[in-house]
């Protein structure tokens, strides 16, 4: 959930990996720092955001380390923050993961007369290199002896005094290396390297890796090992703004793009044989994910007769229940954690597994049978957008192929309604959530997770308690919180539901709530009913999905803007969850 970066080569390190740390901003962070390794190591590291800190950074060295932090273990502060420092000085790392073992381990080596600054699980990794550094001033020694007392995740970066070189070490926690023309560059992603570099390695669990200015060598278990470098094809272009006023904003647009490219490079040929041959399905996600599944089960048992259930990854985990035939686990970054774990107890119970991520050569590809990449592109806004509308591509491609192509045309213009609704204007409805406390969304069949997103999205990043439930239980209960100042946004299209969510939204009016009805044009009945009506072309249901989706991530974004939230980078969030 941190960012970390590293640099070797010919320029000042500091003002590459403070740029570079600005790009990993959207993980979300709450302190932040940078170590150079000069003639000696210098550190600078704050509370807050760089934005905030308006003293600059001025270290020297050509290697060099970074960290944007998101609190687990001690409050956020600036001894808390990373880079950490053994106690002579020495030796500097950042670190993302958890250490699980660390109480035990600070013990030991505070018996031993180390000195802890910080209240972090990390400063523990720093003072075990350091006993290993005293018994042999070989950093890269250092640290792989060090690395078995670990129990835990770890994505590490670590410099030291008169060792002309970086070492990075992942284990379960996402670690990229970006080769350059003699220089490197170390990451939690791809984001922060694109500007210097389209050529990368993915490091793989237990690899170790020495940076030095003439190249990389990566070690497996103290051999040497050679890792592809891969080609990446999103374009430094794709992570900036491009002129809109937030990433999200930019993102939403981007849609009718990511849908129709992941239409085109996910086809019934590109499918593994299992996946069309399986004779049940078993979804784990979580978040978005989580929801994206939800729609696939409705829309695939409707559509092909396949009995699907939907887990959350971090309940199954735990609480695996019976399963067998094909797991697909479901995951933007491939980098969560409970969805990689999910995936590896399917595996142990000899179940198919696919990955659907949107990041070439994450976790996810090498934990799963088979991946299916989105063609999303780069997503920077912790509110999925753009990456939920490609999953769904990916899930709705799955389906069209299992029904032998019976939605193709469909699926190959579905673009052009998501175009269609873009332009929407949706302030009347704005108006009527911005000052409320709670909003209730509700809908039936693949519309139920329809509602569940849409509430997601408003108090992700408008900060109003919202819930999504299927209409039918709203009497069971919520009822109890309707009000005037409790509106509720019913996603109600043409079919076999059609009838009776008429009749929940005049149970509804009929407790005094205000109710925003997002419904297909030209409908006779729901715009006399309602206070608020959003028009949706009329089109095939799993467009519907589609375009009901993305309207209401208008309507959460509008009804931010109008709160003067922080869109991109929302309260105590982070965009990709490597830890449980």
């Amino acid at each position: 959930m941190c960012g970390i970066v590293g640099y070797i080569g010919r320029r000042q390190a500091a003002p590459l990996i403070l740029d570079s740390l600005k790009k990993l901003e959207y993980r979300g962070y709450d302190s932040f720092g940078i170590a150079t390794l000069g003639s000696h190591i210098e550190i600078d590291k704050h509370k807050g955001r760089i934005s905030e800190y308006a003293g600059g950074i001025r270290l020297n060295g050509t290697i060099g380390i970074g960290h944007t932090r998101w609190a687990t273990h001690g409050v956020p502060n600036d001894v808390n923050a990373h880079p950490h420092m053994d106690c002579n000085n020495r030796i500097a790392i950042v670190h993302n993961g958890i250490i699980e073992n660390y109480a035990e381990l600070k013990k030991e080596l505070a018996a031993k007369g180390h000195i802890f600054r910080s209240e972090t699980d990390t400063e523990v990794v720093v003072h075990l290199i350091e006993e290993q550094y005293a018994k042999t001033p070989d950093l890269l020694s250092a640290v792989r002896g060090a690395l078995p007392r670990l129990k835990g995740s770890y994505a590490l970066l670590v410099i030291a005094s008169g060792a002309d070189c970086l070492i990075a070490a992942r284990k379960e926690s996402p670690l990229v290396l970006g080769i350059g023309d003699k220089e490197y560059f170390a990451a939690s992603d791809m984001t922060p390297v694109l500007e210097y570099t389209e050529r990368a390695i993915f490091l793989e669990d237990g690899d170790i890796a020495c940076l030095t200015g003439n190249g990389v060598d990566i070690y497996q278990d103290a051999r040497p090992v050679s890792r592809p470098v891969e080609l990446i094809d999103w374009s430094p272009e794709e992570v900036r703004k491009g002129g809109f006023a937030h990433y999200m904003l930019k993102e939403i647009y981007e849609q009718p793009q990511a849908f129709f490219n992941t239409i085109q490079a996910v086809d019934k040929s590109s499918l593994p044989e299992f996946v069309c041959q399986s004779s049940s399905v078993t979804v784990v996600a979580c978040g978005s994910s989580y929801h994206a599944g939800l729609i696939f089960k409705y829309l695939l048992e409707e559509s092909c007769g396949v009995p699907a259930r939907v887990d959350f990854a971090s309940e199954f985990r735990y609480f695996l229940p019976p399963v067998d035939g094909l797991v697909i686990g479901i995951t933007q970054s491939g980098e969560t954690a409970d969805t990689l774990t999910a995936l590896r107890q399917a595996r142990v119970h000899n179940c198919r597994t696919l990955a659907i991520t949107n990041v070439l050569g994450s976790s996810v590809s090498r934990v799963a049978d088979a991946t299916l990449f989105m063609r999303a592109g780069p997503e920077i806004s912790v509110a999925a957008t753009k990456s939920f509308v490609a999953q769904l591509a990916v899930l709705m491609q799955i389906i069209d192929a299992r029904s032998e192509g019976r939605y193709e045309e469909i699926l190959l213009h579905a673009h052009e309604a998501i175009e269609e609704v873009l332009l929407m204007d949706l302030s009347a409805a704005v108006e009527q959530c911005r000052s409320a406390e709670s909003i209730f969304y509700i809908g039936r069949g693949p519309f139920y997770p329809v509602a569940l997103e849409g509430a997601l999205k408003m108090k992700e990043i408008s900060y109003i308690h919202a819930e999504g439930y299927a209409a039918g239980e709203l009497k069971h209960g919520p009822f109890a919180l309707l009000s005037p100042e409790t509106p509720v946004i019913a996603i109600c299209m043409p079919g076999e539901t059609y009838g009776v969510m008429v009749s929940n939204i005049k149970e509804i009016k009929a407790r005094g709530a205000p109710v925003i009805a997002v419904g297909s044009d030209g409908d006779q009945e729901l715009p006399d009913i309602i206070d608020r009506f959003i028009p949706l072309p009329k089109t095939h249901p799993f467009v519907q999905v589609l375009t009901s989706l993305v309207v209401l991530q208008i309507l959460a974004y509008q009804t931010a803007v109008a709160l003067e939230r922080d869109i991109d980078k929302p309260r105590n969030l982070a965009k990709s969850v490597t830890v449980e």
